[in-house]
Formats: C-alpha cells, sequence, structure tokens
C-alpha cells in the first residue's frame, strides 16, 4: 500500500528528481514560464511556491535555504531582489498552470506553468542577450569579401 506517500515517482530516481525540480525552478525564476509535462507542473508548483517565500522573507538564512534548493546564485539574485518584493502582498498562488494540449511524440500532456503578473519579457530576454554577444565576436564581412 501506498500510504503517505505524497509525491509521483516520474519514473526517476530521488537524486534526479531533486535535480530536475531544482533546474525547473532555476528556469521559471529566470524565464517567468516554463512549458513541460502536466505531473512535472504540478509537482513543482509546491516546491517553488515555498521559494517565492523564501524571496518575501529577504534575509540572509532563507537566501542561503534557497541557494541549498537550487543552486543556481544568478536565479536566487533575482528570486530575491524582482519576484519577492514583486508578491510582498499577496498571499499565496503565485504560479498558474495552464494545460497545453498533448506532446507530438508520446501524446504525453503538457502545460505551461507561469507566474501570475509575470514580465512578459522574460522569456527569451538572456537568449537575446547571449545571441546579440555571439554576433558581437563574430567577424563582419566586408562588401568585397561578398561580391567575390
Amino acid at each position: 500500500m501506498r500510504h503517505g506517500k505524497a509525491h509521483r515517482k516520474l519514473n526517476r530516481t530521488w537524486e534526479h528528481r531533486k535535480a530536475m525540480f531544482a533546474n525547473m525552478a532555476a528556469s521559471l525564476i529566470t524565464h517567468e514560464q516554463v512549458v513541460t509535462t502536466l505531473p512535472k507542473a504540478k509537482d513543482l508548483r509546491p516546491l517553488f511556491e515555498k521559494l517565492i517565500s523564501l524571496g518575501k522573507k529577504g534575509d540572509l538564512h532563507a537566501r542561503r535555504r534557497a541557494i541549498a534548493e537550487i543552486k543556481d546564485r544568478d536565479a536566487v539574485k533575482k528570486l530575491f531582489e524582482v519576484i519577492g518584493p514583486r508578491y510582498k502582498s499577496r498571499n499565496g498562488g503565485y504560479t498558474r498552470i495552464v494545460k497545453a494540449g498533448f506532446r507530438y511524440g508520446d501524446s504525453a500532456p503538457v502545460a505551461v506553468i507561469e507566474l501570475v503578473d509575470r514580465d512578459e519579457g522574460a522569456k527569451g530576454k538572456e537568449d537575446r542577450a547571449r545571441h546579440e554577444a555571439f554576433l558581437a565576436t563574430q567577424p563582419k564581412e566586408t562588401e568585397a569579401a561578398t561580391a567575390a
């Protein structure tokens, strides 16, 4: 019998689940929206809501607990400086899960987990910045080289 077993195993080891949810939480902080399967989104929500509660506290102990949980210092910095103050007056319910159909390959139910009142420009901001930095390092083609 499976009494008192609260969470799904998701066909992964405990270490793999812990690392996966830490990475998903860091991505959700960074991009403020993540597309994943519905069971993963449902299991990520309580973990992420607790992280936002830590971000609202804002003290050193809460910061260290968040770093221990997700191990991405840049994401923790955004959590405490941007996201925590944004939800200071809100008592829970920081995330929303929207069903997004079924995945093509295996028909798994797909969902979007996102922050309520999220920054629309956050998704892909770092990707655009990384791409622009990459383009800046590439040598520019001269018109003479293209004409030849």
